[in-house]
């Protein structure tokens, strides 16, 4: 099982045991305002936990199920995955709000680029937002993600940032 630590974080793949806790985070309007999809019901939680489980099968790499290592809990996931219908690795990460504006998505966010350059050899690495998710944004830019353009995905306008293997 691949698994990362950062100074506050374990970031590991999921089970099927991290369902409740993801479910609270995904059923959470405020937390899923930006995420395209929006929140989830237990049918859809379980859908996107069973896609994100198949996604390390497939490829060796996918979202990590992230743990607050001062109280073992999971508080969100975040890491890397393709990008919908393309062939680019984005970064992700989605915490739940009572652990919002404390730096752990730029944590998350660090860990899975050095990830994607150091492991998977990755030359490129791309995230996407609503252009009104400001810390978002602001995450993409503190890891040294590039503003490249804005795109249309799923009938709305995202931006899209992009960074190179260093």
């Amino acid at each position: 099982m691949q698994a990362i630590e950062t100074a506050r974080l374990y970031l590991r793949q999921f089970t099927s045991n991290d369902f409740d806790d993801l479910y609270a985070i995904y059923s959470d309007s405020e937390v899923m305002k930006y995420i395209t999809q929006g929140v989830r019901n237990r049918e859809e939680t379980v859908a996107d936990l069973l896609e994100i489980m198949a996604d390390w099968e497939k490829h060796g790499f996918g979202l990590w199920a992230i743990v607050d290592r001062e109280t073992n809990r999971l508080i969100g996931d975040g890491g890397l995955r393709f990008l919908s219908n393309t062939p680019e690795v984005e970064v992700g990460y989605v915490l739940a709000k009572a652990y919002w504006g404390k730096g752990l998505a730029t944590e998350i966010a660090e860990a899975s680029i050095k990830y994607g350059f150091e492991v998977l050899q990755l030359e490129k690495i791309v995230a996407v937002a609503d252009p009104e998710n400001t810390a978002s944004r602001r995450v993409m830019e503190k890891v040294g993600m590039k503003y490249q353009h804005n795109f249309e995905y799923c009938d709305r306008e995202l931006v899209y940032y992009a960074i190179l293997k260093y």
